[in-house]
C-alpha cells in the first residue's frame, strides 16, 4: 500500500468545492484547533474567506509558530546543476527533450570547480540537480559524484530522477542527506497532458518515490506541486494529504514543502493557472499553521522584494546567488538554464536583507541549531 494507492481512491477535483465551501466558522475552527489539523482544516486555510478576512491573523500566527520552532535561523542552500540532459518531454521545462540545444554533463573536474566556487560563496548546504537521464546521469554517475561533492558539503541534497529504494539506501552510505521529488501535479489528466514522453510519464512510480525514500531512511524528504500547472488549491490539498500520510508512515524522516511557482521556460511555455502574490502569502501561512514542523523552502524564482516580504512569515530555507545552468558558478552563461532566475541579488545582499528582518543566515543544515525563541 502506497500513497498512490490511497489518493487513487478519490477524485481530487472534489478538493476545489471543498475549499470554495469553507466558511468563516471553518477558518476560525482551523485557527483555534489545539490538536493536529486535517485536510478539511487546510482547505479552510487556503479558502477565499481565509484570505479576505483572516490573512493578517494567519500571518501573525505563522510567524509566531516559525520563531517558536525554528528560532530566527534561515537555512541557506545552493543548487548545483550537474547536467541538462533529459529523456523526458515535459511541456513546462527548459530541459525537455523537445527543446533543441547543446546538452552537457559536468565532468568530475568541472564538479570540483563548481564546488570550490560554491564554497567561496559560503555554502555548505548543496543541492544536486539534474535532468532525468539514467544512462549518462544515473546511478553510475552519482556513485562518482557524491564522494566528491561530500568533501565540500556539510549537508548534501538531491533533486534528480526518481530512483529505487536500494539506490537511495546506497547513496545514503555515500553521504546523501535529503531528497526532493515534486509530483508536479497530483491530477492524473493534467499529469498526462504535461508529461508526453520518457520515464516521467509513469505517474505511479514518481508518486511512490517519497515512500521509497522513507523506507531507505533518508533524513529529509521534499514533496510538493508545481504551482501553476493545475489549480493550486486542488494540488495543495493533495500535498496536505501526502504530508499526513508521510507523517503516519515515515515519522523518522523530516519533511520539506517548496513553493515553485512556474515561470516561463525555453520552448515558449507559459503557466496556465497563474497564482497571485496574495495567494502565495496565504499558502505559506497555511502550511506553517497546518504543520509546525515542516521545512518551508523558497527559491530564486520569486522577486527580491517579494522574497524579503514572505521569508519572515514562515520560510526556513532559501537559495541566493543561484544558477540553474550546469557549470554556472565557475563559467556563467556557457549552458542553457532550466528556468529564469527572478531574484538575482548576490549572496551578501540577501543575507543583509535577512539581517534587516532580524533573521540569521545559516550556511549548513540548520537542524542542529533549532531552538525555541524566548
Amino acid at each position: 500500500m502506497s500513497f498512490f494507492d490511497e489518493i487513487s481512491k478519490i477524485d481530487i477535483d472534489k478538493f476545489r468545492p471543498l475549499v470554495d465551501s469553507r466558511t468563516d466558522a471553518d477558518v476560525e475552527r482551523a485557527l483555534s484547533k489545539s490538536g493536529p489539523l486535517d485536510v478539511d482544516d487546510f482547505a479552510a486555510l487556503i479558502s477565499e474567506n481565509a484570505r479576505i478576512h483572516y490573512l493578517k491573523d494567519m500571518a501573525q500566527m505563522s510567524m509566531q509558530l516559525t520563531r517558536r520552532r525554528f528560532g530566527r535561523t534561515v537555512n541557506m542552500y545552493l543548487p548545483l546543476y550537474l547536467t541538462n540532459l533529459c529523456t523526458n518531454k515535459c511541456k513546462y521545462c527548459g530541459f525537455s527533450s523537445a527543446n533543441k540545444f547543446k546538452r552537457t554533463v559536468l565532468t568530475l573536474d568541472e564538479i570540483r570547480e563548481e564546488c570550490e566556487a560554491i564554497n567561496k560563496l559560503g555554502y555548505e548546504n548543496i543541492l544536486l540537480v539534474t535532468g532525468e537521464n539514467d544512462r549518462r546521469g544515473g546511478m553510475d554517475y552519482f556513485r562518482q559524484v557524491l564522494p566528491i561533492v561530500k568533501d565540500y558539503a556539510a549537508y548534501l541534497q538531491m533533486e534528480v530522477q526518481p530512483l529505487d529504494t536500494e539506490d537511495y539506501a546506497e547513496l545514503k552510505t555515500l553521504g546523501l542527506d535529503a531528497v526532493s521529488v515534486y509530483q508536479e501535479t497530483y491530477h492524473p489528466k493534467c499529469y498526462k497532458e504535461n508529461h508526453l514522453a520518457g520515464k516521467k510519464t509513469d505517474m505511479r512510480y514518481r508518486m511512490e518515490t517519497p515512500d521509497r525514500l522513507g523506507t531507505a531512511g533518508i533524513d529529509k524528504i521534499g514533496i510538493g506541486a508545481l504551482l501553476g500547472l493545475y489549480d493550486w488549491k486542488v494540488d495543495c490539498c493533495a500535498v496536505a494529504m501526502h504530508v499526513l500520510y508521510m507523517r503516519e508512515h515515515y515519522w523518522k524522516s523530516r519533511l520539506s514543502v517548496s513553493f515553485p511557482r512556474l515561470r516561463p521556460a525555453a520552448g515558449g511555455y507559459e503557466p496556465q493557472f497563474p497564482m497571485s502574490d496574495p495567494q502565495m502569502v496565504q499558502l505559506i501561512c497555511a502550511w506553517r499553521i497546518f504543520d509546525n514542523e515542516l521545512d518551508l523552502t523558497i527559491s530564486t524564482r520569486e522577486s527580491a522584494d517579494f522574497r524579503d516580504m514572505i521569508i519572515p512569515l514562515g520560510i526556513t530555507a532559501v537559495s541566493a546567488g543561484s544558477s540553474t545552468e550546469p557549470g554556472g558558478y565557475a563559467h556563467k552563461g556557457k549552458n542553457l538554464a532550466q528556468w529564469e532566475i527572478n531574484d538575482d541579488r548576490s549572496v551578501d545582499a540577501v543575507v543583509d536583507a535577512l539581517h534587516r528582518n532580524g533573521l540569521e543566515a545559516v550556511f549548513h543544515d540548520a537542524s542542529t541549531s533549532y531552538f525555541k525563541a524566548v
